[in-house]
């Protein structure tokens, strides 16, 4: 379980940074004074250029392969939820890199999400610790648990 963290967390910051310099580069080409097919393929062509939107798409392509390979092998009940520290990652890269302001209640929201992924993280060693101890645990055609 811990190398999934490992490689969870690395996946997590390229997330980050992918999303930073996404609203960069988003906020470099602006918005369209109108909104017609010309304006919408202008605005497609500018962000395939964009350095900053391409190094943000980079980043985002890694975490998605890293998530792929952690999806693979790991339970998605796990995993999937473990990503929202990703939203904890991103608002400080924001507060930091960006120097967006993030409010008391944002933090507050954050801290929330770092309660629920260690809530995840705990209940995971403890499915760990009972496996060890009285072997796998198999769901029944019922769907209620049974220890093998």
């Amino acid at each position: 379980m811990f190398k999934y963290v490992v490689i969870l967390l690395i996946g997590l910051i390229f997330e980050a940074v992918g999303v930073v310099y996404l609203s960069r580069g988003l906020k470099q080409i602006g918005e369209p004074a109108v909104m017609n097919a010309a304006a919408v393929w202008g605005l497609i062509r500018n962000g395939a250029i964009n350095p900053n939107v391409l190094f943000g798409v980079l980043c985002e392509a890694i975490f998605f392969g890293t998530l792929l390979f952690l999806l693979s092998r790991g339970d998605v009940s796990f995993i999937w939820p473990l990503t929202s520290l990703g939203l904890v990652l991103t608002t400080i890269a924001a507060r930091f890199i960006l120097k967006e302001e993030v409010s008391y209640v944002r933090w507050m929201g954050v801290f929330l999400i770092v309660v629920g992924s260690g809530l995840i993280t705990w209940s995971e060693k403890t499915k760990e610790r009972k496996q060890r101890e009285g072997g796998e645990v198999a769901v029944a055609d019922g769907g209620e648990a049974t220890q093998r």
